[in-house]
């Protein structure tokens, strides 16, 4: 070799020794593992960058992880007077094809740990000259452990994710699985292989909405990171911020995307809709300039299951459950237009329209329900508007029932505090209006996601200026109080100041845990002490009945 080549190589190999032997030890450390999870290190650059005034005055620049493209988080060294005799020949044939057959070397040793090296590694080698650029790249894979990986993934498969309840994997492995799935060699590319499993997954994790959140978050990261890694820069350049946007190549620097890659993405696309709809609309709308006419009908009409247009004197109605959107407009401010928009929703859920639809309204009536947490959607203006009518509320007791779900949300806003579970505005106008459905409104808090949800807190203030506080309606104000989330605040201007109230109550509190008594003493009194000082300032017949209350709960 030519030796000044070899004077690079060893200077390069000792910089990268070096940095190896100090995450040899971190990595040792490691404990944790993850049993789909063959190892860690799977790149590296070495890279040479010229001087500013003299490009042999520059620096060996070492990369353990591909760097993004704003940051520079480059191991630095020193290199020789060598470096002045290098040639782009003697780079390409001598000094590259040595450091790939060093590379190949360690990456199939036993010198670190097992989990040290993944089964695949890249090498990016990089050397700027004054005027140019040199780069190489060479990929290895380390078949024995890849076949491992292989065997451990239908393993978990099996045992794992097709296995009956109560067995789950390890949260651990949740990351690593979302990543395999997308992985092509370990699985094909395909929705008909991929979608069973991400959703056998979801289906045994609905139960824990922290764990299906956490899940539902992995496997949307990984297949972001297909498209945008695998698929998307074969045929766009990224653009703007970031590099957040793309932009079509030209006609000559691209090939026709494979029907079967084009198909895998739009299933992505919709994918990863339920969580991000701004990137599915964004997915499609690429896809379109792909030449894709399924891509086209889905934003256009939607799958094609759907009744997705009505039209009368009333109303113009349309809906896309691929977008996940309604629109309506009210062209006749009257009860008969409200109840047959209502109507075309409620046949698009008895069909099975996603629940958690976001509505965009277009009426010259702007009511909405008096609780300050709720978002002044288009949602929340169409069923305050709609509830103004008696003669609607058995339509719009129906639409409840068919939407309320446990831990699905409207997309009428942002995910945020003003979240609320599909069926929040009817059930809540519903309850205001009528008592014919406060069972409803019951049911309603039984099913809300009292950590996830805050929006509900408040409903027991209007509940009560609309009804009162009565006998009557105390097993309903309980169940208000508990349906809130433990931020929810004591109530103001609540007065529990008759003995059959104090009755009705210590009836509701008799045969509840000790810790709904506590939610429900703390939102009417502030809490078993501040009772405890009713108790005592009380002089009227009252006080022996709120004393009962206490011993109940204290």
């Amino acid at each position: 070799m030519n030796q000044a080549a070899e004077a690079f190589l060893n200077d390069v190999w000792t910089s990268i020794q070096d940095i190896y032997q100090k995450e040899s030890q971190r990595i040792s450390d490691i404990k944790d593992w993850s049993r789909l999870q063959a190892g860690i290190k799977d790149y590296l650059r070495m890279a040479w960058r010229k001087g500013k005034l003299n490009w042999a005055n520059g620096k060996i620049h070492v990369d353990i992880h591909e760097p993004f493209k704003w940051s520079d988080d480059s191991y630095k060294y020193d290199a020789g007077s060598y470096m002045e005799e290098l040639t782009e020949e003697i780079l390409k044939q001598e000094f590259f094809p040595a450091l790939c057959e060093r590379m190949d070397s360690l990456f199939h040793s036993n010198d670190y740990d097992p989990h040290f090296f993944d089964y695949r590694f890249e090498l990016v080698f990089e050397f700027e000259w004054k005027q140019s650029m040199q780069c190489h790249s060479h990929h290895f894979v380390n078949e024995r452990k890849l076949e491992s990986l292989k065997q451990e993934l239908d393993h978990f498969i099996e045992t794992k994710i097709m296995s009956e309840l109560p067995v789950r994997p390890h949260e651990k492995d949740d990351f690593f699985f979302a990543h395999c799935l997308v992985n092509l060699d370990l699985l094909e590319q395909k929705q008909e292989v991929v979608e069973p499993l991400i959703q056998r997954l979801s289906d045994k994790l609905r139960s824990n909405k922290e764990r299906s959140d956490s899940w539902t978050y992995h496997y949307t990261l990984a297949l972001r990171g297909w498209v945008e890694e695998r698929f998307l820069e074969k045929y766009f350049d990224r653009t703007g911020h970031y590099g957040m946007d793309w932009v079509l190549k030209p006609e000559q620097d691209r090939q026709e995307p494979k029907i079967e890659d084009l198909d895998f993405f739009l299933f992505v696309a919709l994918k990863m809709g339920n969580r991000e709809p701004d990137t599915r609309k964004k997915y499609l709308d690429l896809a379109v300039q792909l030449g894709s006419k399924q891509a086209m009908d889905y934003v256009k009409r939607g799958s094609g299951r759907f009744e997705n247009g009505y039209k009368s004197s009333l109303i113009q109605a349309s809906a896309n459950d691929v977008l996940q959107a309604i629109d309506i407009r009210i062209v006749s401010e009257e009860e008969a237009a409200y109840g047959e928009a209502i109507d075309f929703i409620n046949s698009l859920l008895r069909e099975g329209f996603p629940k958690g639809y976001k509505l965009k309204l277009k009426s010259s009536e702007k009511h909405y329900l008096p609780l300050k947490k709720l978002a002044k959607s288009g949602l929340h203006q169409f069923f305050a508007n709609a509830s103004r009518y008696p003669a609607l509320f058995p339509k719009l007791a129906e639409y409840a029932e068919l939407a309320m779900e446990e831990f699905a949300w409207y997309g009428d806003v942002e995910p945020s505090e003003k979240s609320v579970m599909p069926g929040t505005y009817a059930v809540f106008a519903l309850g205001l209006s009528s008592s014919d459905y406060f069972p409803l409104v019951q049911r309603y808090m039984q099913l809300v996601d009292t950590e996830h949800q805050s929006a509900q807190d408040d409903y027991a203030i209007p509940f009560m200026e609309a009804h009162g506080v009565t006998v009557e309606i105390m097993p309903v104000l309980v169940s208000l109080l508990l349906g809130s989330g433990e931020g929810a605040k004591p109530l103001k201007n609540i007065a529990i100041d008759r003995e059959e109230l104090v009755d009705a109550l210590i009836a509701e509190l008799a045969a509840m845990e000790d810790y709904h008594r506590e939610t429900v003493i703390y939102r009417i009194f502030g809490g078993n002490k501040k009772l405890a000082q009713a108790v005592k300032k009380e002089s009227s017949s009252l006080k022996d009945k709120l004393a009962q209350l206490l011993a109940l709960v204290g």
